[in-house]
């Protein structure tokens, strides 16, 4: 399959599921979630979509588990909007980066405040002197 119908695929995908938790699945445990990405195979046949989750760590397990009985419903629907022969098995996964992005934050942070509060430190010795 060509790399740019398996892209225009992913797109797609991420696009109608985006969708989808919008404005179609009414589950009450699904808080806050973003599609961050979709991975197809080149034979169409499997999709892993990850998905960015917030909000509380009991917040985040009770929307995956909304996400992950709301599979077949997705896939369903996502069926009907694709209009292929064979709809892709869909998997949830969750993206990290973006808590990964926010722990490297604090740390670059917590770094440059360390390095302020010692400039100080030696900004006060230097004027004792």
């Amino acid at each position: 399959m060509s790399q740019l119908r398996v892209r225009k695929m992913q797109e797609f995908i991420k696009q109608e599921i985006g969708q989808m938790l919008l404005r179609d699945l009414k589950d009450t445990r699904l808080g806050f979630v973003t599609v961050t990405e979709v991975a197809v195979t080149g034979d169409l046949r499997e999709a892993t979509v990850y998905v960015s989750l917030f909000g509380s760590d009991e917040e985040k397990e009770k929307s995956f588990a909304a996400l992950q009985n709301a599979t077949g419903f997705i896939r369903t629907e996502l069926g009907k909007r694709l209009q292929v022969r064979h709809t892709p098995e869909i998997t949830f996964a969750v993206d990290r980066s973006i808590d990964y992005g926010d722990h490297i934050e604090r740390v670059l942070k917590s770094i440059k405040d360390k390095e302020e509060s010692q400039n100080r430190r030696e900004g006060a010795v230097d004027e004792d002197q």
